[in-house]
């Protein structure tokens, strides 16, 4: 699989999608589409932690690399998706630098960071790969949400936190919190990108962010953006099916 970290610093923009349905035949039809990343979304999606286990699996089987969304920047959280072998973690709702330096540590074993040290878990392979945990700090990416104002007054200093790889902009959370709810055109929130491209530029981290479709994700790739999310699995069939109900009826 390709180091994505790699992909990103020599300058790659990269394609994926969010998972919400919570099923592994879902996670494998959008490996096989051709994106270069999948997301598990534990936040809003409707699948949870176990079902994880097996979209990771499929993705694996397609040489994809998985990320998950975790609920809550708690510990445990991150922990747990890590040992079922995401390759990184994406943390919402985190709005100082503080918070964001407390989550990115969860990311890594001591002493770079806090994440709890067993070999007995499937990413070593039930401890026959204990020497696995010798670069595991070295691989994993840390994707931080910047959705809210108080995020954004932070992001240069959010941007400069080492762990941080990818400023992830939540457009739904962040043009609400703007006070511009869904206005992807207004003035503000176009504003609030370009201090997310800055900072991510400046920091020598890359600028990720979700399109609601193709070509709003060509739109934000051309503004700077790298790690550009297209939509769901749930979003994309019900755009598909909507496309396809109305085409049959004339529509």
């Amino acid at each position: 699989m390709t180091d994505l970290r790699e992909r990103l610093r020599t300058g790659e923009i990269l394609y994926g999608t969010f998972l919400g349905f919570g099923s592994a035949l879902s996670a494998e039809a959008c490996a096989v589409a051709g994106f270069d990343w999948l997301l598990v979304d534990l936040e809003h999606g409707g699948g949870d932690e176990p079902a994880l286990l097996h979209q990771q699996i499929a993705a694996e089987a397609r040489g994809l690399a998985m990320f998950a969304r975790v609920e809550t920047a708690e510990r445990i959280r991150t922990g747990r998706v890590l040992d079922v072998g995401v390759t990184g973690v994406m943390f919402p709702r985190l709005e100082t630098a503080a918070e964001v330096t407390e989550a990115v540590r969860h990311l890594r074993y001591p002493p770079a960071g806090d994440r709890g040290v067993a070999t007995y878990n499937r990413v070593y392979d039930f401890g026959l790969r204990p020497e696995g945990l010798a670069t595991a700090n070295d691989g994993v990416l840390g994707i931080v949400q910047i959705e809210s104002r108080r995020a954004l007054a932070a992001v240069t200093e959010i941007a400069a936190i080492p762990g941080v790889d990818v400023l992830f902009v939540g457009p739904r959370d962040l043009s609400h919190d703007l006070g511009v709810p869904g206005a992807f055109t207004h003035p503000d929130f176009r504003a609030a990108l370009d201090e997310v491209l800055a900072a991510a530029k400046n920091a020598g981290v890359a600028a990720g962010i979700l399109a609601g479709n193709a070509a709003q994700a060509l739109e934000y790739a051309g503004l700077g953006f790298q790690f550009v999310g297209v939509g769901s699995d749930a979003s994309l069939l019900a755009r598909a099916a909507h496309d396809a109900v109305r085409f049959l009826r004339g529509g």
